[in-house]
């Protein structure tokens, strides 16, 4: 059997175990409220005021776990649970997400060269969605691997993206923790802050294996054309 056809069954089933981990996670700790009482919103308004950031907006956006931080027009976007929330996982995301505006303001390498590719990395995901499904189909009825090879150099692309960015999300996140610890009045109980670190340690493993998986379909669609026969 195929090795990247067996790495993408494996990191499915990690994928799944991850996805299903985190979102238990998120739900029990957005059931558990801050002692001091604020909320995701009051909290990402102080983060960026104690960095010297006046002018990033924090808006709430419709969806669940919709949170992101937005480079293009300097804005926090919070989904209602996390706006509104007064929880630690509330705090959490909130911070994470204001973490991403600290590191765009500090002109942070990994999110300025992120940012850069985005557009390429976008071309690239449609080219994705029908080149490999036609470039399989070409290369075994007709043997012509240039609609595959297309493909493959597309989800190369998309591939490096992904593990772009790893490094993006987990100094957001330490940035969020460091500032978390040194607010007491942030979080007032110790526990509070394992907990949001925790919360924040299972989101970055999503993001862990997705790169991990877009490596293993590319070592899959590669592998096609590396085997092909003449």
């Amino acid at each position: 059997m195929n090795l990247g056809f067996i790495l993408i069954i494996v990191i499915g089933v990690i994928s799944f175990i991850v996805q299903w981990r985190f979102k238990n996670k998120f739900k029990q700790y957005s059931e558990m409220p801050l002692a001091s009482g604020l909320s995701g919103k009051d909290i990402a308004q102080k983060m960026l005021a104690d960095n010297g950031i006046p002018d990033v907006k924090i808006i709430s956006v419709e969806g669940q776990l919709s949170d992101h931080y937005n480079p293009a027009d300097r804005t926090v976007n919070l989904s209602p649970e996390v706006y509104h929330g007064r929880s630690v996982a509330a705090a959490a995301v909130a911070a994470h997400e204001c973490g991403h505006a600290v590191q765009h303001a500090r002109a942070y390498a990994w999110l300025k060269f992120r940012s850069a590719v985005v557009p390429a990395v976008n071309v690239a995901s449609k080219l994705v969605q029908w080149t490999l499904m036609i470039g399989v189909m070409l290369l075994i009825f007709s043997g012509n691997p240039l609609v595959l090879a297309v493909g493959v150099a597309a989800l190369a692309l998309v591939t490096i993206f992904a593990f772009i960015t790893l490094p993006v999300e987990f100094d957001a996140s330490n940035r969020a923790l460091a500032w978390l610890q040194s607010n007491r009045g942030i979080m007032q109980v110790d526990s509070e802050h394992s907990q949001a670190k925790d919360a924040l340690w299972w989101a970055a493993m999503t993001y862990v294996v997705a790169a991990l998986g877009s490596l293993a379909t590319l070592v899959y669609y590669a592998s096609m054309l590396v085997n092909r026969r003449d």
